[in-house]
């Protein structure tokens, strides 16, 4: 799962970007408001942490514009302005939540877990099918009676490929989901994540789909 920092202040976004790393998510950082624009365009990230003193354009023009293109990527507004009139405007344009700084790394993850889950429609932690379910909690995924806490690529592979059951995922957009930007991705990364997975519960828990990609059956 990918997560886009956008973030003026250095050594904030790389706090952030080691607490995020730690529990299992990709993070692409941006510092600069026309960075942020380009890269909010691509609708390419599982949620967006988004700072609103930012050079231009600032991050309430950011966030209208990305709710205008029509974006429904979940966006937490992280700012040090203790303004109800500026929370009120930003929640009016479409951010999902609000955080104060300073703030703690975990409840920026527990925010973010939440926002995400809101916006696929999960009530609980916990996604999947009948025979295969991730905890997005606890990164424990539970397979025929087997249930082991899964390394962050192989979470995020597995969190993937479990938000779409039934739909062929194929390897770019698995590296896509497993990695940031500027991160070596190594030709075979995606099938060796896929044969430590298989070996660790069953080769069934993951379907290959010759010449297409890869699915968890719906059931």
């Amino acid at each position: 799962m990918r997560i886009l920092v956008v973030e003026d202040d250095p050594m904030l976004a790389l706090g952030l970007r080691r607490a995020l790393t730690d529990v299992g998510m990709s993070v692409d950082w941006v510092a600069d408001g026309r960075l942020a624009e380009e890269a909010m365009r691509h609708d390419s990230h599982a949620a967006v942490l988004l700072d609103l003193s930012l050079p231009a354009p600032d991050g309430l023009t950011l966030l209208r514009d990305a709710r205008f293109r029509g974006s429904s990527v979940p966006i937490v507004v992280i700012t040090a302005r203790d303004d109800l009139d500026v929370r009120l405007k930003g929640l009016d344009l479409g951010a999902d939540d609000f955080v104060l700084k300073p703030f703690e790394p975990s409840e920026i993850i527990a925010r973010l877990r939440a926002v995400i889950r809101r916006r696929a429609g999960h009530a609980t932690s916990k996604i999947g099918t009948s025979s295969v379910v991730l905890d997005l909690a606890t990164h424990e995924l539970s397979y025929n009676s087997v249930t082991e806490v899964l390394p962050y690529r192989e979470f995020a592979l597995m969190r993937a490929l479990l938000e779409r059951p039934g739909v062929i995922l194929s390897r770019s957009q698995l590296e896509e989901k497993i990695y940031g930007w500027g991160e070596e991705v190594e030709s075979n990364a995606v099938e060796v994540l896929i044969f430590y997975i298989r070996r660790r519960f069953d080769k069934q828990v993951i379907r290959n789909v010759r010449g297409a990609g890869w699915m968890v059956p719906k059931s």
